[in-house]
């Protein structure tokens, strides 16, 4: 999704300040929110591309403000509200002290698929060595393409195996497991003169997000 969510980050936001000795959790709620997230993800409310999908739904102002595990918690309320587990507002309502009253508790969808390696039919598109570009795309849902290297040309460095797809997975279409490659771009085929010289980077992309270079 592109935006303040965007995978590959937004320019303008200064440095990225270092916490020195920077404790796994600063507070026990972050703890708390980490193991209602695995249990949420563990017994089949979500995904990793559901729950990575709620919170690119966080408002910008929201998800500027609340924190790494503040959007945790946001993303989890959505997803379980959208489940049926919560009421809409109950969280709210009970830091307020009000009661609400809890909807039937539905039943678990159950423990999901251990990993995201899929076997899939067809060999892979491109080789090492292959050039490639991006497809320049603006999904309204989630993706793993990174805006900054949209359009950008690179080199296949290495083909994986395949992987559930989290375009489709993140929306309840299916995993429709994509092969992954390993693509090298030159720092100045994304950055242009301001990149450091002899500067190259390797991203993980699935092979929807590639077209052979012209």
């Amino acid at each position: 999704m592109n935006g303040i969510h965007d995978l590959g980050g937004m320019h303008g936001f200064g440095r990225v300040d270092l916490e020195r000795d920077e404790p796994v959790f600063h507070d026990r709620w972050e703890g708390r929110i980490l193991g209602m997230v695995y249990q949420v993800v563990g017994y089949g409310w979500a995904n990793i591309d559901t729950f990575r999908h709620g919170i690119e739904r966080t408002p910008p102002v929201d998800y500027l403000t609340l924190g790494y595990y503040g959007r945790w918690r946001a993303s989890l309320e959505r997803i379980l509200v959208e489940r049926g587990v919560l009421a809409p507002n109950e969280v709210d309502a009970r830091v307020a002290g009000r009661a609400v009253p809890a909807p039937p508790a539905p039943t678990p969808p159950g423990e999901t698929e251990y990993g995201f390696e899929r076997r899939v039919d067809g060999p892979p598109r491109f080789r090492v060595g292959a050039s490639v570009r991006t497809r320049v795309v603006s999904p309204g849902g989630h993706t793993r393409l990174p805006r900054y290297v949209a359009g950008r040309r690179g080199v296949v460095d290495a083909v994986r195996a395949a992987y559930v797809f989290p375009d489709t997975n993140a929306h309840g279409r299916g995993e429709a497991p994509q092969h992954l490659y390993s693509v090298r771009f030159e720092g100045a085929e994304l950055w242009g003169d301001a990149a450091e010289p002899r500067t190259s980077l390797r991203i993980d992309l699935f092979e929807p997000y590639l077209e052979p270079a012209p």
